[in-house]
């Protein structure tokens, strides 16, 4: 069973209004159809919310915004994984960003392996990137991210240090990306020409 983020697709701000009542403060507000985060935003209280979803309402072409639950101060790791046509799956290896979420990607430094996942987290999420690419049926390379909850202070969680994380499928690309390239650089592993 795959997490996902709670998120409401929203097409007006009264809308917009009611997915943060349900999905909780802080969300993200994310514009549909505009570049570079153009329009949208963090919503931390009430005000900022109606500020950031009008905006983001307006920035978009087709006036719609995705409301979706903050995970501000989580973990983000990538498992750069391949499946051949046969089925068969490996783990190329992970990346940790050593920024936690809310630090975009491009301005983070990553690393791989990654340096703080216990191995019961490690190899959560190795399992978890395996099960996707294979129910998604790719063959060739798939990058796939997520957002792991930190061992402290967690929202909506009460478990004890021997429990699993918390942790949600944030992203998957179907295809080699630009964390194929450090994959590749960083393992020594022709991620694309063994892909192609």
């Amino acid at each position: 069973l795959f997490r996902s983020l709670e998120s409401e697709i929203c097409t007006t701000l009264e809308g917009c209004i009611a997915a943060a009542e349900e999905i909780g403060l802080p969300v993200v507000i994310r514009p549909a159809y505009t570049l570079g985060g153009t329009g949208g935003g963090m919503a931390f209280t009430p005000k900022q919310l109606r500020t950031i979803a009008t905006s983001g309402l307006a920035a978009s072409p087709i006036t719609q915004v995705l409301v979706e639950k903050n995970l501000l101060g989580w973990k983000e790791v990538e498992y750069e994984v391949m499946r051949d046509g046969a089925g068969n799956c490996i783990t190329i290896c992970n990346m940790e960003n050593l920024d936690p979420m809310g630090v975009h990607t491009g301005d983070s430094i990553v690393v791989a392996p990654s340096q703080t996942l216990t191995d019961k987290d490690y190899q959560m999420l190795r399992s978890a990137s395996l099960r996707i690419i294979t129910e998604l049926g790719i063959e060739g390379g798939c990058n796939v991210q997520f957002s792991l909850a930190p061992r402290k202070d967690v929202r909506d969680w009460a478990g004890s240090p021997d429990d699993p994380l918390p942790y949600y499928v944030i992203e998957v690309n179907p295809r080699l990306s630009r964390s194929s390239a450090l994959a590749s650089k960083a393992t020594g592993y022709p991620i694309a020409r063994v892909a192609a």
